[in-house]
C-alpha cells in the first residue's frame, strides 16, 4: 500500500471516529444529572447492602466480580505475551552485559537523584494509601497498583537501570503477577466450590467506612494491586531492557 493509500484509509478512519465521539457528546445530560439507572440504583443499595462508601470498587468486586476477574487476565494475558515476544528478540548479551550497560545509564545529576529519591517513598505510600482505603474512598486495586509501579520506576529515573534491577528482579514480578490473578481466581472460585454464590463474601460486610469495610472484597482489592504492580513492573523493566539499555553509549 502506497503513502497516499495509507493517508486514504487514516482519513476515512479518522472522520468515522470524530463523527463517534461527536455523537458520544452531543445529548450527555447536564453537569450534575446523571441519568444512569444503574448506578442510581448502586448508589441507593451498595453502601446499605455491602458496607463501601465508594460504589465503584464494590461494583468492580461485588456486582459485577465477574467481569473483574476477566479484566484481570486480560491484562494478564497481555503483559505475558509483550514480555515473551521482547524477551524473544533481544539481543543474545548475557546479564553481565546488561549491568555493564546500566552503569553507562546511570543518573549523574545530583538534584535529579535527591528530588527523585525523595519522591518515591511518598508516591508509593500514596499508592499504598489507594489500594488499603479503595473501598473507603476513591481508589482501588487497579489504581493504586499502576501508581505502586511507577514509584518504583522513579528509581530508574533518578538513580538508574542498575538500582531499579535490584530493586524490581524479574522472577519476583513474575511470581507477583501469576499469584495476583490467580489469588483472584481461587477467593472467586473457592466460595463457589464450597457451595456458595460465586464471590461470596465469606468475611461478613465488616464495619462501614473503615479499612474493615467489604469482607473479601478488601482481599481482592490487594490480589489486583499485586497483579497490576507487578504486570507494570514487568513492562517498565522489559522496555527498559529491550530498548533504552542497547541504545546506552559506553563511557569515554
Amino acid at each position: 500500500m502506497n503513502r497516499r493509500a495509507r493517508i486514504a484509509v487514516f482519513a476515512v478512519a479518522a472522520a468515522g471516529l470524530a463523527a463517534l465521539l461527536v455523537a458520544s457528546v452531543v445529548d450527555l445530560p447536564a453537569f450534575g444529572h446523571y441519568q444512569g439507572a444503574y448506578g442510581n440504583q448502586l448508589n441507593r443499595e451498595a453502601v446499605a447492602e455491602r458496607h463501601t462508601t465508594n460504589v465503584v470498587t464494590a461494583t468492580v468486586f461485588d456486582y459485577r466480580g465477574f467481569d473483574t476477574l476477566g479484566e484481570e487476565f486480560i491484562l494478564f494475558a497481555a503483559v505475558v505475551g509483550v514480555t515473551l515476544l521482547l524477551r524473544r528478540h533481544k539481543d543474545s548479551e548475557d546479564h553481565q552485559e546488561v549491568l555493564r550497560k546500566a552503569d553507562d545509564d546511570r543518573v549523574r545529576s545530583d538534584a535529579i537523584r535527591i528530588v527523585g529519591l525523595l519522591a518515591m517513598p511518598a508516591l508509593f505510600l500514596l499508592g499504598l494509601w489507594l489500594v488499603a482505603f479503595g473501598l473507603v474512598t476513591p481508589g482501588g486495586g487497579f489504581q493504586g497498583g499502576v501508581l505502586l509501579a511507577g514509584s518504583l520506576f522513579v528509581v530508574f529515573l533518578a538513580a538508574g537501570f542498575r538500582p531499579y534491577a535490584h530493586l524490581t528482579p524479574a522472577h519476583w514480578a513474575d511470581s507477583a503477577e501469576g499469584s495476583g490473578a490467580a489469588a483472584f481466581t481461587l477467593l472467586g472460585l473457592g466460595p463457589l466450590l464450597a457451595g456458595a454464590a460465586y464471590l461470596h463474601n465469606f468475611l461478613g460486610s465488616g464495619v462501614r467506612g473503615t479499612l474493615e469495610s467489604g469482607g473479601s472484597m478488601t482481599l481482592l482489592n490487594w490480589a489486583t494491586a499485586v497483579e497490576v504492580t507487578a504486570a507494570m513492573v514487568l513492562l517498565f523493566s522489559e522496555f527498559l531492557e529491550s530498548y533504552v539499555l542497547p541504545s546506552v553509549r559506553p563511557l569515554q
